[in-house]
């Protein structure tokens, strides 16, 4: 036995009700606003999780730099490289840069110099700059301790900015010191 419900014309009417003018006015008006106060929101979150995943990776490849250089008892060195093979001295360290083992002390990979790992270049309008001492590269010696390919002790800092608009806001410095250790400040000085 099928029972079947009829339903009245009124019924119909009631059910299929539309939306007015003033409601969709309104609707639409609130979700403007949400809009205008969540997408500035979201465009500096964006921002400062770049900002962080940046930091953190040039932070993580210099750790891992010194630790290689301990493990393999030789030179290790990290430079900027835009083609992910050879050192440039041109430039600053958001064209990409790359890790290798270092053994003729020159801090420019050459033939036969191991790659240990590379990175490509930042996304537009991120900077990433180094003071004298880490304007082209980095070198670890076998104790993991920064040098100079002269020698010296090497230490410095390697600022990163976002991209523009917000380049008025936050930045990092990754910075080195001369027993080898780096950590990553939250700077406000970019501009």
């Amino acid at each position: 036995m099928i029972r079947s419900r009829i339903i009245s014309i009124d019924q119909m009417v009631q059910s299929c009700r539309g939306v007015t003018l003033i409601e969709l006015l309104v609707a639409l008006s609130v979700f403007s606003i949400l809009l205008t106060v969540g997408v500035p929101s979201f465009s500096q979150f964006t921002t400062s999780t770049r900002l962080s995943s940046y930091a953190n990776t040039l932070f993580s490849h210099m750790a891992l730099a010194r630790s290689e250089a301990v493990k393999r008892n030789t030179r290790v060195v990290i430079c900027k490289s835009s083609d992910g093979s050879t050192c440039t001295s041109l430039g600053n360290w958001d064209q990409g840069w790359i890790v290798f083992a270092d053994l003729d002390n020159n801090a420019s990979a050459n033939t036969g110099e191991q790659i240990i790992t590379t990175m490509p270049a930042l996304s537009s309008g991120f900077s990433l700059s180094g003071n004298t001492n880490v304007s082209s590269y980095i070198s670890y010696d076998a104790q993991g301790i920064p040098k100079l390919t002269t020698g010296g002790f090497q230490s410095g800092t390697i600022t990163l900015c976002p991209a523009a608009p917000a380049a008025s806001g936050n930045g990092r410095d990754i910075i080195l010191s001369s027993s080898g250790r780096s950590r990553i400040a939250k700077i406000t000085t970019c501009s």
